[in-house]
């Protein structure tokens, strides 16, 4: 429960308010499918509306919700509360700066890692998006195919750098965990001088931030838990009613996971990735030594 409405963002609103419709709609004994045609919806809207993904929800839809659930005046008056603000206020992915460089799969994990309070990243080809400096995200852009001109490319990177507030948020920073393969470190990516500034701003973060946590898996590892590609967790403040959710992203597609069973296999492959990289400062110490190695390429 939000105990501040006013002060919330949008995003959390829509996280809150749909996972106190679904619990509402269990304790009711009632389908979706015997909601929607009830209400005459579509299967989608229902869907969108317990799981956040809507940028704005409807006062009156909720209020239609709560009739059918038998919800008290209480649950009633917070549930539309979540309404209002998600029709009051813009989360910052919906300003006109950013909203043509977010695509709808993404905004709806946007809105995820906007209000996680721990996110757990196994990478395996590029430095995480947190980690990033501009000129690194500038350079996998300039030669990607979703990026066509210098306009395209700047709003990309502005989205990139917006995002990595998570980490500087004044009430409650995002614990940031990540396990990187090496492969990242060494693969080298505008140049030696981009590369250099990357990994250096690694260890500034992972030195200087003490929710940043930034451990390598070696290729002398061997076969790991990550060999089937990158994937993020992110576990919310509120256990009870926001439950983790595994977020999977590839070059056609990306999809949040939220089932239960799914996202414990993927945070034991996380604990596992852990467990056989090496520690953070033995970590540290082999980015610190692939700076070196960058820096002697480029003389």
């Amino acid at each position: 429960m939000i105990t501040d409405i006013e002060s919330a963002t949008p995003a959390l609103c829509r996280l809150h308010l749909g996972s106190e419709l679904r619990q509402l709609r269990h304790e009711a004994r009632l389908k979706a499918s015997q909601v929607v045609r009830r209400l005459l919806w579509s299967p989608s809207k229902l869907t969108r509306l317990e799981t956040g993904e809507n940028a704005m929800v409807e006062p009156s839809d909720v209020i239609a919700l709560c009739d059918m659930y038998g919800a008290d005046e209480e649950k009633r008056a917070q549930l539309v509360g979540y309404a209002a603000v998600t029709k009051t206020k813009k989360d910052w992915w919906q300003t006109a700066e950013y909203r043509p460089a977010v695509s709808p799969t993404f905004k709806a994990y946007l809105g995820l890692e906007a209000t996680a309070a721990a996110k757990h990243e196994y990478a395996s080809e590029f430095v995480p998006g947190l980690l990033q400096t501009e000129e690194y995200v500038r350079a996998i852009y300039q030669v990607s195919d979703l990026a066509r001109d210098a306009n395209e490319v700047n709003r990309y990177v502005a989205v990139r750098m917006a995002r990595q507030e998570a980490l500087g948020r004044m009430d409650s920073p995002l614990r940031f965990a990540a396990v990187i393969n090496e492969s990242v470190l060494r693969r080298r990516i505008g140049g030696s001088g981009v590369m250099c500034a990357q990994l250096a701003h690694i260890v500034t973060m992972a030195t200087t931030l003490p929710q940043v946590r930034v451990q390598v898996i070696p290729f002398s590892s061997g076969v790991h838990e990550g060999m089937n590609g990158a994937f993020t967790l992110l576990r919310f403040r509120d256990g009870g009613s926001l439950k983790p959710i595994t977020y999977l992203e590839n070059y056609a597609d990306a999809q949040v996971v939220r089932s239960g069973e799914i996202v414990d296999q993927y945070e034991i492959a996380f604990a596992d990735l852990q467990a056989d990289a090496l520690g953070p400062k033995e970590s540290l110490g082999m980015i610190r030594a692939a700076i070196e190695e960058h820096g002697a390429h480029g003389q």
